[in-house]
């Protein structure tokens, strides 16, 4: 006797169809033909919030897509474990029309780390080094990543990104581990004493911040834990330190990760974790040979089935992928959906799926015709990758009287520690002689500088010893300097996507900041384009007996000092 089922199927309007059909006595089968029913619809997905995200059947929620699919669609939020699993027998429930969430209901600003499920050891070590609550993309990215899943960190420089993805990977990872994480693991990982992070950054400095920031949080005793692998060191000690130390984690550059990777000094199939950081700048072709090893290789484990010998797309790991950026262009979308497993997008107050994200026209400055959509990003996006308390300010003036410009706004504004920066590499020396000539401590920062005479340089920066550091695009990503109050683009930069890691630099973690950029007439129209395409004003300005004064025809009177 075929039994009545009675359900209500949700529309993309947010209404809701009766259905009402004969089915067999199979209840499993009610679901399957519900759930192709569903597939046919195409889903507008609501954001995600950590508490919506299922904390206990990752397992499952993966193996069964379509039936996560049916479950966003249906309730307000993810179902728990025990909801799961009544999907699962024979009594299936009508589904009611979906709710729209609030954002405002989710623990997106938690009041501190012990809210986010960090083990007790690292809490200890947090409060020692003086973390005393989390930043919002942190709320939102520690959850995501403590419950298994892969994803898209996106959040304006300066903002703790990087902390959102290390405190994840050492409260499993490391001495400082949740204990009984261990237990949980299919017994591999018990056993296991080899590398389980790999980190990679496109630069030397940026990957040398990181391993300060998991030095710090580590402390002195389990310094040993990580090893830092850049080019430009010597390769020798760190195949001795790797076979010394035995590291648990690893941040490096592609070139030096992928290098040791093919002489079989660094194994790392059996990693769990791998991150991207600036993974925009990971894409590009420079590292496309080592970030395509560095994928075949991190996170394969020995019974994985081979990759085909005529596809082009990497093959997807075991592993758990994080990628971070200040900006997610399509590019990094594309990507994403190859190398990850259903990845998320986590941003300051929201997660939500790389479906919302959609390929949007390519930002272009030149005034010349589109070019490829690697660069392309929503406004949205944009907004979020710039820091909240900046100021932004640009100045016409003539070639010649750029660096004079300069230094009139340093001394305007009273800048102690400036960063200034422009497209060739050449012009750098001239910036940095004229600046001296005037009296003003400055120097250069650029790829073709030593280890040593960068770090050193680095080091008079930070010291206050140099106030003003003249360099290229090397120093727009990762590079950390708190203090930093100024930053200024003595040539424009080529698009909205290298404005805003230009414009990282300063405001960091809440601090106010100015980015000024420098043009000739002839370029005001970019600068239009940039204050259309990052949703911010930029003030035309001028410097008057030592103030900085925005021009009347831009309705801003007030006068910054």
């Amino acid at each position: 006797m075929p039994v009545l089922f009675s359900a209500r199927l949700v529309l993309l309007a947010g209404e809701t169809l009766p259905l009402r059909r004969f089915l067999p006595n199979s209840s499993t089968s009610c679901l399957h033909s519900c759930v192709r029913s569903l597939s046919q619809l195409e889903p507008q997905h609501a954001p995600l919030t950590p508490l919506s995200i299922d904390l206990n059947n990752e397992n499952e929620t993966r193996k069964n897509n379509k039936v996560n699919k049916l479950k966003q669609l249906g309730t307000s939020s993810l179902a728990s474990k025990g909801r799961a699993k009544t999907i699962g027998i024979n009594k299936i429930k009508a589904v009611g029309a979906t709710k729209k969430q609030q954002i405002e209901s989710a623990p997106f600003a938690a009041k501190s780390f012990s809210e986010l499920g960090l083990p007790h050891l690292l809490l200890e070590r947090l409060e020692n080094e003086g973390f005393k609550s989390p930043t919002e993309v942190q709320s939102a990215a520690i959850p995501t990543i403590l419950n298994n899943h892969d994803v898209i960190i996106q959040s304006y420089t300066g903002s703790g990104k990087t902390l959102a993805y290390l405190l994840p990977i050492l409260s499993n990872v490391g001495p400082l581990r949740n204990k009984t994480s261990e237990g949980n693991s299919d017994g591999e990982r018990g056993k296991k004493t080899g590398i389980e992070a790999v980190v990679v950054a496109p630069s030397r400095e940026l990957g040398m911040q990181i391993v300060r920031e998991f030095e710090k949080i580590l402390g002195l005793a389990n310094k040993k834990v990580v090893q830092q692998l850049v080019g430009g060191a010597n390769r020798s000690r760190q195949e001795e330190a790797l076979k010394k130390n035995k590291p648990a984690i690893v941040v490096g550059t592609p070139g030096r990760i992928a290098e040791l990777s093919a002489a079989g000094k660094l194994h790392t199939h059996g990693c769990r974790y791998l991150v991207l950081d600036e993974v925009d700048e990971l894409l590009s072709f420079n590292f496309r040979e080592d970030m395509h090893r560095i994928l075949e290789h991190v996170g394969r484990r020995s019974g994985a089935e081979p990759r085909a010998q005529n596809s082009t797309v990497p093959r997807r790991a075991e592993r758990q992928t994080i990628m971070v950026s200040a900006t997610v262009p399509f590019s990094v979308v594309r990507a994403a959906r190859s190398w990850a497993h259903d990845p998320l997008l986590v941003q300051a107050n929201k997660v939500g799926l790389l479906e919302t994200i959609s390929p949007s026209k390519p930002v272009n400055l030149s005034g010349s015709a589109p070019a490829s959509n690697s660069n392309s990003t929503t406004l949205t996006q944009a907004a979020e990758s710039l820091p909240p308390a900046l100021k932004h300010y640009y100045c016409v003036t003539k070639l010649q009287h750029k660096v004079d410009t300069l230094r009139r706004c340093i001394h305007a504004l009273d800048a102690k520690f400036v960063i200034a920066f422009m497209n060739h590499i050449k012009q750098l020396k001239d910036v940095v002689f004229k600046l001296e000539a005037r009296g003003m401590k400055a120097a250069e920062l650029h790829g073709d500088l030593g280890k040593l005479a960068r770090s050193t340089t680095l080091k008079k920066f930070k010291n206050g010893e140099v106030r003003v550091l003249v360099t290229n695009e090397l120093s727009a990503r990762g590079l950390d300097i708190e203090e930093c109050d100024l930053v200024v683009n003595l040539d424009l930069p080529t698009d909205s996507i290298h404005y805003a890691h230009r414009a990282g630099r300063t405001g960091r973690l809440g601090r106010s900041g100015t980015v000024l950029s420098i043009c000739e007439e002839p370029e005001v129209f970019v600068v239009r384009k940039l204050q259309k395409q990052l949703g911010v004003p930029i003030a035309c300005c001028d410097f008057v007996e030592g103030k900085l004064l925005v021009k009347e025809e831009e309705k801003m009177s007030n006068t910054v000092r």
